[in-house]
């Protein structure tokens, strides 16, 4: 035995994004084999999203103490990054639904930008100001997604007519997006990277049909759903560790031998 207790860090529980797991896997799934039920579990991934992030900050990850069971506690959690969180996804589901929440338009297409260049701007505020979600200054490779926004604007942008400026702008919110999450960890980071790679395909089925194969619709959402529960999982994670006391690993192993 030991004279000090080694210090674990309290971790998320994946149970709480299980319901988003299976309704994203039966909407990219009928997606894939075109079958009917993929547009309604479209408008519930972001509802089973935001059930997921408000879930975990109840979902007791370990006891606080030998033979002291652990409560659900919302109050060791950050109000104000949850609010940005949950106001991330809010605004998704209103981008993933605008047709039907916007029927007042013709095009649903320019408040789906402005729905998703809003929740971009909830997931850049959240990553800049919450303390413990970036984890380092960003990294070489991210420059890649500057990169990756002159490309994407140089083939896109002949074809958006009235469009332009706010895909242009969208364009950078997405990037930007992206770039942040390369300072947080890396299941952020994949998570903002798919998230990219989805609008990119998106963005080519919008504005250049005419190269675009019928099953990358369900790739759009393969990647999305990937993108937006990777983000999300690994904010709540950050969030966790940083707002929860570490669990010493010897009473952890005691509380397990009883």
């Amino acid at each position: 035995m030991t004279g000090a207790s080694t210090m674990r860090p309290m971790r998320i529980s994946l149970i709480p994004f299980l319901p988003y797991a299976v309704v994203s896997a039966l909407h990219v799934g009928a997606l894939f084999v075109d079958h009917p039920i993929a547009e309604p579990t479209k408008l519930l991934l972001m509802p089973a999203l935001a059930l997921a992030a408000v879930w975990a900050t109840v979902w007791p990850a370990a006891a606080p103490s030998a033979g002291s069971p652990a409560s659900p506690q919302l109050r060791p959690w950050p109000r104000g990054a949850m609010a940005l969180l949950l106001g991330a996804v809010l605004f998704s589901w209103l981008g993933d639904g605008a047709a039907v929440f916007f029927p007042m338009f013709e095009d649903e297409l320019p408040m789906m930008l402005l729905c998703f260049g809003l929740a971009h701007v909830g997931y850049l505020v959240l990553m800049w100001r919450a303390r413990g979600v970036a984890v380092r200054g960003f990294p070489l490779w991210a420059l890649a997604y500057v990169a990756a926004y002159v490309v994407l604007m140089a083939l896109l942008l002949p074809r958006t007519g009235a469009l332009t400026i706010p895909v242009a702008i969208y364009g950078l919110l997405l990037v930007g997006t992206a770039a942040m999450t390369s300072r947080c960890g890396p299941v952020v980071a994949w998570g903002g990277a798919w998230f990219l790679v989805s609008d990119g395909i998106l963005a080519f089925r919008i504005f250049a049909p005419e190269i675009m194969p019928d099953w990358t619709s369900g790739l759009v959402m393969l990647t999305y759903t990937l993108g937006q529960g990777l983000i999300v999982f690994g904010i709540t994670g950050a969030l966790a560790r940083r707002s929860r006391p570490a669990v010493p690993a010897d009473r952890e192993a005691a509380a397990a031998a009883f």
